[in-house]
């Protein structure tokens, strides 16, 4: 009973308290004093609307197509992603945004089933209770951009010496080209792979536009779900 209501009320602060701390920046940090390192922490959280729009953009045609329509699982993604593991033996990720959020405001890094387990708990949690305006807000302040790197503000500042509202198009591209692993690929020094990948993210970009209102979110899944309802008839 105290785990359901602790955690339920995390949720709900959450809603409206910006996320100052993660458990991965604790845990980097620990890695970093455990190797003899100074500590390298950089975080500065902003509003969503002090974040270029183009900047969610990427991040959703590059790591979650469906993340406006979906309830924060990907079914069609996670089939395609166990069709492929069976075909060529290769996974492929198919968290969506909300499970990576999840993820990084209140577990641990490391793959296991229980942290999945808690991972699916959480963003269910954080589906009920937040919008996607939100997801989307605390997913772009607190998810790792670099080495000790945590948000969009503390990367378009240390990458690109400028604020993450004045990012441009190619750049906020380019930065959601390193999600997969920001620690390794560099979007100050980008190499051949990373600036390809960074095309191909801005061709998926000329798709999608913008990130909408969450009435404008509501207003298309209605439409879908309507679309839906009428098919089965």
């Amino acid at each position: 009973m105290f785990f359901f209501i602790s955690t339920i009320l995390a949720v709900v602060a959450y809603k409206y308290v910006p996320v100052y701390v993660t458990p991965l920046m604790v845990i980097r940090c620990v890695e970093q004093v455990g190797r003899g390192e100074k500590i390298r922490l950089k975080h500065h959280w902003v509003p969503l609307e002090s974040i270029n729009n183009a900047l969610a953009v990427a991040v959703i045609s590059s790591e979650d197509q469906n993340f406006e329509l979906h309830d924060g699982f990907d079914f069609e993604a996670i089939e395609k992603a166990l069709d492929e593991k069976e075909k060529r033996g290769r996974v492929r990720g198919a968290s969506t945004i909300s499970q990576q959020t999840a993820k990084n405001v209140f577990l641990w890094p490391t793959s296991s089933w229980v942290r999945k387990g808690f991972e699916v708990y959480f963003t269910f949690l954080i589906e009920q209770i937040w919008d996607k305006q939100r997801i989307m807000e605390v997913y772009l302040n607190s998810i790792e951009m670099g080495d000790g790197i945590y948000g969009a503000e503390a990367v378009a500042q240390l990458h690109f010496n400028r604020p993450a509202k004045t990012l441009s198009k190619p750049q906020c591209a380019l930065i959601a080209a390193t999600l997969p692993n920001p620690i390794r690929m560099n979007s100050a020094k980008p190499t051949k792979y990373l600036i390809k990948r960074q095309g191909f993210i801005l061709k998926q970009m000329s798709y999608i536009q913008t990130f909408p209102t969450s009435e404008e979110v509501l207003k298309k899944r209605k439409e879908i779900q309507k679309k839906r309802l009428n098919k089965k008839k």
